[in-house]
């Protein structure tokens, strides 16, 4: 059988045979591992697009953007006040002349002399000081330092900021409303990124019930589409909602391959459960290299990933898709995909994920928890007499979508850790601006 370049076991010799792999147990995986073996099949996608910069919020860097000048380029004023030949023990000055932000001034600054010059304006020749008009008397067309300041202050360098043939921001690079400032501050009205990443989702379930039609007994409106669907938009990503699946077959797999077949990758929650309907379990196995995964964490211990491939089927694109199975469990599925989507995602799109931030706060409640597994418990992270606590929410039920929606951090518990009594330590990673 073929292994790839770091003679590692492909994706699909680890589905057929998962020992292969030494210390592989799908029914025992760590986060870590997860993370680990989801990272090794992932490829960036490659196509580009060349977009407007004040359109390009968000969007993956596909090259490098090098600086074609010197930002600034030009020595100049940092703020009002006079510019001057610094010479020591010079306290008066003459005035000459006013440079202005964008009109220079023309003539020769020498020793005694000064220009009354504006923030932003070009440092004349022969003036290499700028003194803040605080801090100098005017009489009879001249000023009196009433405090000297040393030589070169208040002088922006041309280049400081940036300087010629430097790499500004690099490929990969994931566009913020400052880059944005940057490009412009070097003339640059078009950037070169990747192409946006096409995902699409759907729910599996017969008793899920789409928002707007009449609930019967034993059915529930369909939460995960629309949380699935907000942490997408928060990527960035191509979005396609395929809706709510029910559990038949033929239907699951008409809905899989054509979100395949147009797609990068496909999500679905739902039915990688044990015991749950094996409908879905049986069409990713026929039509991709799928591993299904009980994770040591709670909540969300069932995750599928894996690859779908439309190939030879009639009337679709052929193509391959990677693949993520989410519990069905509401807050189950956002877990995970915070876990383990959303990093892979932010991959594929042509960047590397930074960690989610955490640091220790004291936990004001006693949290019970077993070890050998790690806990995402939802908390509120508040602030009390200068110091940051967080408190657990009371309820942590996988099923208890409202405490996402009270929450602003996990509580990060490790498999080595167990029961926490009140005031100890804990890690927390916070959800704001991620949720």
């Amino acid at each position: 059988m073929n292994k790839n370049i770091d003679n590692k076991p492909s994706l699909n010799q680890i589905v057929l045979d998962p020992s292969c792999m030494d210390d592989y147990d799908p029914n025992a995986m760590s986060v870590a591992q997860a993370r680990q073996f989801i990272q090794q099949f992932l490829s960036p996608i490659a196509e580009t697009d060349t977009v407007a910069t004040m359109q390009a919020l968000g969007r993956v860097l596909a090259a490098d953007i090098i600086s074609p000048s010197n930002v600034p380029n030009h020595n100049n004023s940092a703020m009002d006040g006079y510019a001057f030949k610094f010479s020591e023990g010079i306290k008066v000055a003459k005035i000459i002349g006013t440079a202005y932000a964008g009109k220079a001034f023309a003539g020769v600054v020498n020793a005694s002399e000064c220009v009354k010059i504006m923030t932003g304006a070009v440092i004349p020749t022969g003036a290499d000081t700028v003194v803040m008009q605080e801090r100098i008397a005017i009489k009879s067309n001249c000023i009196t330092l009433l405090e000297v300041p040393i030589k070169g202050a208040n002088v922006r360098m041309a280049g400081e900021d940036m300087k010629i043939g430097q790499i500004v921001l690099a490929k990969g690079h994931v566009l913020q409303p400052a880059d944005l400032g940057l490009l412009a501050s070097l003339g640059t009205g078009q950037v070169s990124v990747f192409r946006k990443l096409k995902v699409a989702f759907f729910s599996t379930g017969d008793e899920l019930v789409s928002v707007g039609k009449n609930l019967a007994d034993g059915q529930i409106y369909d939460s995960n589409r629309y949380t699935i669907f907000g942490m997408l938009s928060r990527l960035g990503v191509e979005i396609s909602d395929c809706g709510v699946v029910p559990d038949n077959p033929e239907l699951l797999e008409k809905t899989l391959l054509k979100a395949a077949s147009e797609n990068d990758v496909v999500i679905t929650s739902g039915g990688v459960s044990v015991g749950e309907a094996d409908y879905m379990k049986a069409l990713l196995a026929k039509h991709g290299q799928v591993l299904f995964w009980k994770i040591n964490m709670k909540p969300g211990r069932p995750l599928a990933y894996g690859k779908i491939s439309s190939y030879g089927t009639v009337g679709l694109h052929d193509k391959t898709a990677h693949y993520f199975g989410l519990p069905g469990n509401p807050v189950s599925a956002m877990v995970t995909f915070y876990q383990f989507v959303r990093e892979a995602l932010i991959c594929l799109m042509g960047s590397a994920a930074k960690p989610l931030p955490m640091f220790k706060v004291v936990c004001t409640e006693a949290i019970k928890k077993a070890t050998g597994r790690t806990e995402f418990q939802r908390g509120i992270l508040f602030e009390e007499e200068g110091s940051w606590k967080v408190k657990p929410l009371p309820n942590q039920g996988s099923g208890v979508l409202s405490s996402m929606s009270l929450a602003n951090c996990f509580i990060v518990l490790d498999d080595a850790t167990g029961n926490c009594d009140a005031g100890k330590v804990v890690s927390v990673q916070l959800l704001e601006g991620i949720i």
